[in-house]
């Protein structure tokens, strides 16, 4: 990380990374921002049509756009979508620009949070839990690899989960 107090949220859907970071950037009195949501506002339509459409490559483009611009930005909470880490200028611009946590979760419990939305294209065909285990496989080294702090979300409670993340964002000084 560099100087910037950035606070920004990688793991798998179902995670928690909104929930959480809604709250985080509470705590810190810092505005929240979500990639898929300003994918969907650049876009005019939502993540499952832009799939449909332009299919995961296109998604992943406009990922990576949304990702440059709003982790230029200095004092947010900005949470990712599952998929990020997996472009690696993506990686770079999280670690330079921010303080990276890695919300860890089981796959039993992205499976429970996940299954309760359709608005998951990666998760709209086959067996949901082993496309997450297999989709885990690929993603959770590139989440260790940039990440700052690990938190486990996996049967806890969002405030718990966020007052570890502050607690330890500001042990580590980046409160600047």
């Amino acid at each position: 990380m560099t100087g910037s107090p950035n606070v920004f949220l990688i793991g798998p859907m179902g995670s928690g990374k909104t929930a959480v970071g809604r709250q985080v950037a509470r705590l810190l009195g810092l505005p929240f921002l979500d990639s898929d949501h300003e994918i969907e506002l650049r876009t005019g339509a939502d993540i499952p049509l832009i799939f449909e459409r332009e299919g995961e490559a296109g998604f992943r483009k406009r990922e990576h756009e949304a990702i440059a611009a709003l982790s230029a930005r200095t004092g947010v909470v900005l949470a990712t979508g599952g998929g990020a880490v997996l472009h690696p200028d993506n990686r770079r611009l999280l670690a330079e620009r921010g303080w990276v946590v890695y919300l860890e979760t089981s796959v039993a419990q992205q499976a429970e949070r996940a299954g309760r939305t359709r608005h998951r294209p990666l998760l709209s065909s086959g067996d949901p839990r082993q496309r997450l285990e297999e989709l885990m496989q690929i993603r959770e080294p590139l989440y260790r690899e940039i990440a700052d702090f690990v938190a486990v979300t996996t049967r806890k409670r969002v405030a718990h989960v966020a007052g570890q993340i502050v607690q330890a964002y500001q042990g580590a000084g980046a409160t600047r």
